[in-house]
């Protein structure tokens, strides 16, 4: 590799001057660090090291230009099925109720996949609410455990039932 001196610089017109870095230097890496400087007379550069200069063959990271879009192909295939009015309003129902479309919904249903129904926002709001009256109710079965047994266990019971209508909330 050349060192800095053995790099020609020579400027063949005072307005344009040119750098002629030598192919076996380029060829070792994709750039070189420069840093240009004109001396008192400006006619003469300075090699240094804080600019770059970039080989013109720089790497084109797209060789074989832009790749193609794939386009997704999805589900093709049609399948149609007579049904009444009321069956497929009653089939659109259950798949809202269930917060899929219909088309996914008959597809569950079909191939026996497990479909869980969603709950409404009132529904979400009572089951918070009963989920705060058992955590109340055992509270105040606890507060008055050794004073009154029987109170205790009216209110246990209560918090029990509420836990029975949760569970039915789950399914």
């Amino acid at each position: 590799m050349k060192t800095e001196s053995e790099i020609d610089f020579k400027s063949s017109d005072e307005k344009t001057q040119y750098v002629k870095i030598p192919a076996d230097i380029l060829s070792d890496s994709d750039s070189i660090e420069l840093d240009i400087k004109l001396n008192s007379t400006e006619t003469e550069m300075v090699l240094g090291r804080n600019a770059r200069c970039v080989s013109v063959d720089t790497f084109s990271f797209t060789p074989l230009g832009r790749k193609e879009k794939t386009v997704f192909k999805g589900k093709g295939d049609l399948v149609k099925f007579r049904c009444s009015i009321y069956e497929k309003k009653l089939l659109k129902v259950k798949a809202t109720k269930s917060g899929l479309t219909l088309s996914e919904y008959i597809r569950r249903s079909l191939f026996q996949i497990e479909i869980t129904e969603r709950l409404t926002d009132e529904h979400i709001t009572l089951y918070k609410m009963l989920i705060k009256y058992h955590n109340n109710f055992k509270y105040i079965g606890n507060m008055f455990k050794k004073r009154n047994p029987k109170l205790t266990q009216e209110v246990y019971d209560l918090a029990s039932e509420i836990k029975s209508h949760l569970k039915k909330f789950q399914q």
